[in-house]
């Protein structure tokens, strides 16, 4: 558990330090995967459907707000229906503008959940989709996705009756109608939106709940949710669905959630403080729960060489000394100077002994006397 913690704090703080990179790089990849699962479950438009294009598109949404990815989808959508025909691409504009009037624009900052919808189908975890907008999200994001899911089955539905609409034989009326009879008489469709707008409320409902481990059961909880109403839904209105594979993918989903929740929110119960507190007016009553976290430790590299460097010889002449005097006033003792050398007096030898005349320097000295 130790080793998992400090690599989830590793990973935020690599994250932190190289934010302004990684925030931009992953909106390009998540609007790459977006525009070429697109093209491929589209792709009816032979202009759009080039990687060159995809890459442009995905190089602009990285650097703009989110909202432009979803604007870029819509585009991509509406071109890849008219080459099936303008009632076709009509209908589709019909009904994006039909769903942005009524839902999306109530959920401006959380319309991003609409790219995620699809991909979750794509990827065969569709509950991943509710679970986690109910765990990361607010109430509000059952908006998006319930018209994600939408342009799921209608872009699962064009793909199907692709030779149908481009018949020429088939007269307009005929084709709206056909379009129509597909989305309303879509009952796997409208169980599947029930579903998720249910999933996203009980989990951000239970996530919210003061009580140990609420996002656990908040995930556990909302997991059983999405195959009791998947089931319950497809019997009742006779829909046939794969119940082995909704319940495989539903496990792999909670588990991906508990997951998510170590990286996200990671509480620890076990140090759960509940305090009180109050002033003039209210009571407050709180419970606080630490976060899961330890400490790193940080290896450092001193390099040691033969010759200390400039740097290393500024330092250590800097290192306080004993001898020295604290206080800037103070004199430095003084040191006893050493005194020179005396010089040492001539020597005489026996030679010039015998020159000097003792008696006449005897009768000088008497006379100065």
């Amino acid at each position: 558990m130790t080793a998992l913690l400090e690599f989830k704090q590793k990973m935020k703080n690599f994250y932190g330090q190289y934010e302004m990179y990684f925030h931009p790089l992953l909106k390009f990849i998540l609007g790459l995967v977006y525009f070429v699962w697109l093209n491929q479950n589209m792709g009816y438009m032979e202009q759009l459907d080039n990687i060159f294009v995809v890459l442009i598109l995905a190089l602009i949404c990285s650097i703009l707000p989110s909202g432009v990815m979803v604007f870029a989808g819509y585009v991509l959508m509406v071109g890849h229906c008219y080459a099936l025909g303008i009632e076709v691409a009509g209908f589709m504009l019909v009904l994006i503008l039909f769903m942005m009037l009524l839902f999306l624009r109530f959920s401006s900052g959380r319309n991003i959940v609409l790219i995620f919808t699809p991909l979750s189908f794509a990827l065969h975890v569709p509950a991943l989709l509710p679970i986690g907008s109910g765990l990361l999200s607010s109430v509000i994001s059952a908006f998006p996705a319930g018209c994600g899911v939408i342009i799921y089955y209608f872009i699962s539905f064009l793909k199907a009756n692709a030779q149908a609409l481009q018949n020429p034989d088939l007269q307009i009326v005929d084709r709206l109608t056909l379009m129509a009879d597909g989305m309303v008489g879509n009952r796997e469709m409208w169980i599947t939106i029930i579903a998720f707008i249910v999933v996203i409320l009980l989990v951000n409902l239970i996530r919210t709940r003061s009580f140990d481990y609420a996002w656990r059961i908040a995930i556990v909880a909302g997991g059983l949710t999405y195959v009791l109403i998947m089931l319950g839904g497809g019997y009742y209105f006779g829909v046939q669905i794969d119940m082995v594979a909704l319940i495989i993918y539903t496990v792999v989903t909670v588990l991906i959630g508990i997951v998510l929740e170590f990286f996200v929110f990671g509480g620890d119960y076990t140090r759960t403080e509940r305090l009180e507190y109050e002033d003039d007016e209210y009571y407050y009553y709180v419970k606080a729960v630490p976060k899961s976290s330890v400490s790193t430790s940080e290896r450092s590299i001193k390099k040691i060489s033969g010759s200390p460097q400039r740097e290393e010889r500024r330092s250590e002449e800097g290192v306080v000394s004993f001898s020295e005097p604290i206080f800037q006033g103070e004199e430095r003792p003084r040191r006893p100077k050493k005194r020179k050398a005396e010089t040492a007096a001539p020597v005489i030898g026996n030679d010039d002994m015998d020159d000097i005349d003792f008696e006449k320097k005897l009768e000088e000295s008497l006379r100065d006397l």
